[in-house]
Parts: C-alpha cells; sequence; structure tokens
C-alpha cells in the first residue's frame, strides 16, 4: 500500500461496471451520484481536494517549462471568456465556503480563499484580468480544459489548456477535427463510437452537461503523461519489468479521467474538461470487489486495447499479482 487517504479511496472514480470493457460513449447527465464500494463520486463538475495546491503547482510549473500547452485560436477569445465565467460559477456553486462569483452581469468579483484570490473584472476586457480569461480560471482548478468550436457540421480543438495529457498532445491537436484527434484509438472509428460521440455532442444545447469516464494503467504517479514528455514517463514503464511485487504495487497505477462536456451558455462551443485521478494497485486491491473486476477486465480486454492503455507488457504479472493480493 502507498498510506492514500481514506477520503481519496472514498471518492475515487472507479470506472468499470463489468468484467470486461470496450469502448463505448458511457454518456451520462453531470452531477448523476454514483455509489462504489467505498463511497461515491460525481455529484459535482469541478473537483477541489486536497491535493489542489500541488496540482495547481504543478500545472504552474509545466506551463512555465512548456508554453503550447496553452493555447487559443483568435476567434476563441469569446469562448474562453464564456467559459471562464461558467466554471467561477460551477466552483463557487460547489465549494461556498471557499469560492464566490459575484457580479451584474459585466462588472464581476471573483473570490478563491484556497489561493487568497480576490479579482475584479469587467467581462470580455482582457485588461481587467492578470491573464488570459481560460489561463486564468485553469490555474485554479484540477481540471484540464479543451474548447471546442462547432462549425461547418464538426467540432475542432481550438482553445486549451492541457498540462495533464495522457499520451497525447494538445499543442499537435490545437486546430484538428474530433475525428481526427482520435484517430490513434484503436478500434474508435471501425466500432463507431467516436462518430457517435461526436453527433452527441453537436446535438448539445446550451447549459447542457453530460459526463464520461476513460483510464489506462499509468506505470508512475506522473499526472503529466503527455507525448513532450514521453521519455520520461516510458521510463517508468521500464521499471517495472524488473520491480517486485512490492515494488509493482506502488508503481502502477489505474489512472481515471472523468470527461465533462459542456455547451457553453453565450458562445456555443462545446467545453470539455478532464479530470485525472490515479490510484495506485496496492490501494486498489485493499477494496475486494475492485480488486476481483479490475483483475477480469484487464485479463480479458484485446491485446490492441491492451497495448494502447499502457499495460500489454506487463499484464499477466499485474493480473497476477491483482488475483494473488487482497486487503488486510
Amino acid at each position: 500500500m502507498t498510506g492514500v487517504a481514506p477520503k481519496s479511496l472514498s471518492t475515487f472514480p472507479f470506472p468499470f461496471t463489468d468484467d470486461s470493457y470496450r469502448y463505448s460513449t458511457n454518456l451520462a447527465p453531470a452531477g448523476t451520484a454514483v455509489t462504489t464500494a467505498t463511497g461515491g463520486w460525481g455529484d459535482g463538475i469541478v473537483d477541489v481536494d486536497r491535493d489542489y495546491e500541488a496540482e495547481l503547482a504543478e500545472r504552474a510549473t509545466i506551463l512555465a517549462a512548456d508554453p503550447g500547452r496553452h493555447a487559443v485560436l483568435p476567434h476563441m477569445r469569446p469562448a474562453c471568456w464564456d467559459a471562464m465565467l461558467l466554471l467561477m460559477r460551477e466552483l463557487a456553486t460547489t465549494y461556498p465556503g471557499a469560492m464566490s462569483l459575484t457580479g451584474d452581469g459585466t462588472t464581476w468579483c471573483w473570490r478563491n480563499a484556497r489561493l487568497g484570490v480576490v479579482q475584479d473584472f469587467v467581462f470580455g476586457d482582457d485588461s481587467t484580468l492578470p491573464a488570459e480569461p481560460l489561463a486564468y480560471v485553469a490555474a485554479q482548478m484540477q481540471e484540464d480544459v479543451v474548447l471546442l468550436d462547432q462549425r461547418d457540421g464538426d467540432l475542432f480543438v481550438d482553445a486549451g489548456v492541457v498540462t495533464f495529457a495522457s499520451a497525447w498532445s494538445f499543442g499537435f491537436d490545437v486546430g484538428m477535427e474530433f475525428l481526427e484527434v482520435h484517430g490513434p484509438v484503436p478500434r474508435l472509428r471501425e466500432s463507431g463510437v467516436v462518430t457517435r460521440a461526436r453527433d452527441f455532442i453537436l446535438r448539445l444545447q446550451p447549459g447542457e452537461a453530460y459526463r464520461r469516464t476513460n483510464w489506462s494503467i499509468a506505470m508512475g504517479r506522473r499526472l503529466d503523461q503527455s507525448l513532450e514528455r514521453y521519455p520520461e514517463w516510458v521510463s517508468d514503464r521500464d521499471l517495472s519489468a524488473t520491480a517486485d511485487d512490492d515494488a509493482l504495487s506502488r508503481l502502477a497505477h489505474l489512472r481515471v479521467e472523468v470527461q465533462h462536456l459542456i455547451r457553453l451558455p453565450e458562445s456555443d462551443a462545446v467545453c470539455f474538461l478532464i479530470r485525472t485521478y490515479l490510484l495506485a494497485l496496492g490501494d486498489l486491491a485493499t477494496v475486494e470487489p475492485w480488486r476481483h473486476r479490475t483483475a477480469a477486465v484487464l485479463a480479458e480486454l484485446p491485446e490492441d486495447l491492451a497495448e494502447y492503455k499502457g499495460f500489454a507488457p506487463h499484464r499477466d504479472r499485474i493480473v497476477a499479482w491483482l488475483r494473488r493480493h487482497g486487503g488486510p
């Protein structure tokens, strides 16, 4: 075990609902609470936890070293203001003891007691903020943020702040069309899942919000597993080849993304949020239903999906370890 806090375990968004897994849209209305073997999750769109300050500091460090993780194409400026205001409202509604947003529709005041922030601003006036609007709000939330522009019957990745990508590059994908972005994912196009997902998003109405989960197996506890940092995190995979059981249980993590899709009310862009959670196998194995189900899913997954999910070379060891190691 790694000594994960009970609160973190109780709210972990365990993604598996069956003993097998295939890609699907798996969309549910945002804010729908999910009960798990340890507690539950999902009753809010944004999530602030005990790692808030640490993850924001990590985001700032990544952006300072690689400014390309933040991009806004010129036509997306109104959408960035729209997204900032919506996300501030979500934060203030979910955490009223720490955050608040007050205003008259034009002049606003944002307060974030966790960070000691008090900021007056005029909606649409860049000079009243210390940073570009999307960058400003992304510096105060743990979610990555992507804005999709809808035009010509399609969706385009035209703005965002993404510091915790999993085996993809936001900087490379900026300006790309939705289906192009998902091209590397095995079976996605052939199954029709990605086309159905795009069509669903195109039909979202202003203010509508849905969510889904995605998962992979990560070696090491790096939130930033972007392609830009590939040489660093792939070395963690190599370590697992020689790790003993105890080390493997600390090294291998179930990485889960809770993804939200929200149609912005003013700009008509779509806000795509990605919140990443990591749970070491040693901690996961203390929850018997999760241990059994994860072993079943990993054992049954087709080889091409196991490769894409990051654990094909170590599948047998991980599954064997999970089947042998129960909780106390």
